[in-house]
C-alpha cells in the first residue's frame, strides 16, 4: 500500500538524510519534508501519516491523517493537546531507543551523590583541598535502600544497575505489576507514598502524564528522610523546583542530582544552581552513540508495518500522554 509521510517543521539535522532512505525502504512510500509551516499545512492535506509535533493550527490540515511518530520518547508540555487527543490518528514515540544511556547516566548521578562528589566538585573550582572523612558523608549501596518510581524501561535497568552493587531495590508503578529482576518488590502507584520515608534513595523515571505533573511536591517531599537523596531522571514537569529548594535549605534532604526540570533552561539565578549538594546536568542522560539510528529504526520499522496493515510499534495512550 502506497502512502503519504510528512516531516514536520522544524526539522532537526540528524534526520536530512531519513526521508531518502524511507522511500528505499519502503516500496510505496512517498515523503515529504517541506520546509515552512505553510508548505507544511499544504503537505499535510494530503498526508496519511507524519513525524513530529502537530498543533492545533497544523492539525486542522491532516483530514486524513492516521499516524504520528513523536520524534522522542516523550514530547515536550503540549505536545498531547486536547483537539490532538480528540483526533482518531494513531501515534507512536521513541520509547527504549536510549534506556542504556539514561540508565548510565543515572547511575553516574547517584554514584557521584553517594561519594559526596558536588561538594568536591565546586572545592576544586576554589581550588580548596577540603577532605571529609566523616562517615556519614557517604552513602553505602550495599547497605542502602532505593526507590523507583516509575518501573519502564529505564527504570527496570537502573534498579537491575543498583542491585549489582547490594542495594535493595523497591520499585513502585501503575502498570508493572509482574516480578523484575533486581527489584526485591514491584508496588501498585497506590504504595508510593508509604514507602517514600524507607529509602535511601529516591529514583524518579516516570513520564510527563496527566497524573504525575506535579506529583512530587511539597507534601510528597516531606515524606523522605532526611538523609535520603533525590534523583530526577524522567521529566522535569513532576517534581517541583521551588518545592525541592525549600526542603534541601531547610535540611531536610541530603542531595538531590537532577537532569531534567520543571523550567528548561534551568533559570540562571535559581538556588538549585549554587547548592553544596545538588548536582545538575542539562538534560543530557539520553545521549550517548547509536540513539539517531535506534529512532531512525523505530521510523522505517513503524512504516513498514503502516504500509502493510500490521500492528505499530510504541502505540500511545493518547489521553495519558504516554
Amino acid at each position: 500500500m502506497g502512502f503519504t509521510l510528512v516531516f514536520v517543521p522544524p526539522h532537526q539535522d540528524e534526520t536530512e538524510t531519513w526521508p531518502q532512505r524511507l522511500a528505499e525502504a519502503v516500496p510505496g512510500l512517498r515523503v515529504l519534508r517541506p520546509d515552512t509551516e505553510t508548505e507544511a499545512a499544504e503537505a499535510l492535506r494530503e498526508a496519511d501519516a507524519a513525524y513530529g509535533a502537530l498543533p492545533e493550527e497544523l492539525l486542522a490540515h491532516a483530514g486524513q491523517l492516521r499516524w504520528l511518530q513523536a520524534p522522542q520518547a516523550g514530547p515536550p508540555p503540549g505536545f498531547y493537546h486536547p483537539k490532538l487527543i480528540e483526533h482518531p490518528v494513531q501515534i507512536t514515540n521513541m520509547r527504549d531507543t536510549y534506556t542504556d544511556h539514561v540508565a548510565t547516566h543515572t547511575m553516574a548521578l547517584v554514584l557521584a551523590l553517594a561519594r559526596g562528589l558536588p561538594q568536591y566538585v565546586r572545592a576544586q573550582i576554589r581550588s580548596d583541598w577540603a577532605p571529609d572523612w566523616d562517615p556519614g558523608s557517604v552513602l553505602a549501596l550495599a547497605e542502602s535502600s532505593a526507590l523507583i518510581v516509575g518501573v519502564g524501561a529505564i527504570g527496570n535497568e537502573v534498579g537491575r544497575m543498583l542491585s549489582a552493587f547490594g542495594t535493595r531495590v523497591v520499585g513502585v508503578d501503575a502498570r508493572q505489576t509482574d516480578p523484575v529482576p533486581g527489584f526485591a518488590e514491584i508496588l501498585p502507584a497506590s504504595a508510593l507514598d508509604d514507602q517514600l520515608g524507607q529509602a535511601d534513595l529516591v529514583i524518579i523515571t516516570v513520564p510527563h502524564t496527566p497524573e504525575t505533573e506535579g506529583m512530587f511536591d511539597a507534601s510528597r517531599l516531606a515524606r523522605l528522610r532526611g538523609n535520603a537523596f533525590l534523583v530526577n531522571i524522567g521529566r522535569g514537569p513532576t517534581l517541583r523546583l521551588d518545592a525541592l529548594d525549600d526542603a534541601l535549605a531547610a535540611g531536610r534532604l541530603a542531595g538531590a542530582a537532577l537532569d531534567v526540570f520543571e523550567t528548561e533552561p534551568l533559570p540562571s539565578d535559581h538556588p538549585l544552581w549554587t547548592r553544596e549538594n545538588v548536582l545538575i546536568t542539562p538534560h543530557v542522560a539520553g545521549a550517548g552513540p547509536h540513539a539517531t539510528e535506534r529512532r531512525f529504526a523505530v521510523t522505517v520499522e513503524n512504516a513498514r508495518r503502516f504500509a502493510s496493515g500490521e500492528p505499530l510499534i510504541n502505540v500511545v495512550d493518547k489521553a495519558r500522554w504516554h
